[in-house]
């Protein structure tokens, strides 16, 4: 018997999305697979929606507390040897859970596995497919913030129950940066795997939440807070590169929603003086944009 794959799928306020996401996951090739939906307090048509499937899904109702709390309360109900998550806005290709226990079956040593993703807008336009992410032992990657590492955000991530049980979880007091912290805490213990394919379908839309980049700001510097905690030598060793990269990220991100970003781009070039050369281009790039 193949193992259950637990699937919670996180919802606030997405009727208007969630059952094409639902119906992504019960056209999977792989067949043992329970569902879970977690509404998190939704005011829109999302409970009728949840209603019409009948006894094909489990539905979970909660006071709004978080999409973190979701999740985990989700994991709460579920049985499954294995977890996976899927946000109410975005969708798996039929082979992604396939794929994802593949990975699991060849290599004992991993605790997390993620998948290629295709950015899409609300008109169903493709934007950008992303296979770059990266397997093994990563976690100094996530603090170095130099490359893409694991890919997809909470909707492409598969895990044992027994990591996610080890780690404790989703940080219920993290939200946009809260897939980012698991992802790391995991990495700390475990290989990565990644499977080369396009699997999942990404949403980008304005109610997305990282569009929120003051947010962003405050959960990532306490996710570096949480991580630097930590006395191990490797991880102080790059800690002046992972935090001048940081403030790089959040400048750029700050730049490009049109908010004052000099505060973090100081704070890259003092930890990181070869940063200058980056945000030397940016009046370029700024002149262009307005051209274009």
């Amino acid at each position: 018997m193949k193992p259950l794959v637990s699937v919670i799928i996180p919802n606030f306020n997405y009727a208007r999305y969630l059952r094409e996401t639902i119906n992504s996951v019960l056209t999977q090739t792989y067949e043992n697979i329970e569902i879970i939906v977690v509404d998190d307090g939704s005011k829109d048509e999302s409970k009728e929606v949840l209603q019409s499937y009948g006894d094909k899904i489990k539905t979970v109702f909660q006071q709004n507390l978080g999409v973190s709390a979701a999740r985990n309360n989700g994991v709460r109900k579920s049985v499954g040897e294995f977890i996976a998550f899927l946000d109410a806005d975005d969708i798996w290709l039929p082979e992604k859970v396939e794929r994802q226990i593949q990975k699991f079956t060849e290599n004992s040593e991993i605790g997390l596995v993620h998948v290629g993703v295709e950015e899409f807008d609300a008109a169903g336009n493709i934007l950008k497919t992303r296979l770059n992410g990266m397997a093994g032992e990563v976690s100094q990657e996530l603090l170095l913030s130099k490359n893409a590492v694991i890919l997809g955000g909470g909707s492409g991530l598969m895990v044992p129950r027994k990591v996610f049980e080890e780690v404790e979880g989703f940080d219920l007091r993290l939200l946009t940066s809260a897939d980012w912290d698991l992802f790391y805490r995991i990495s700390r213990s475990y290989q990565v795997g990644f499977v080369n394919e396009i699997l999942l379908r990404y949403r980008i839309h304005d109610s997305n939440m990282h569009g929120n980049v003051a947010r962003m700001e405050r959960e990532m510097l306490f996710g570096y807070e949480k991580a630097f905690s930590e006395k191990d030598a490797e991880i102080q060793e790059i800690r002046r590169t992972a935090y001048g990269n940081l403030h790089q990220v959040l400048a750029g991100s700050y730049f490009n929603s049109g908010q004052y970003f000099v505060k973090h781009a100081f704070k890259s070039i003092r930890l990181m003086p070869r940063n200058f050369s980056h945000f030397a281009a940016f009046p370029l790039r700024r002149l262009k944009r307005r051209l274009e």
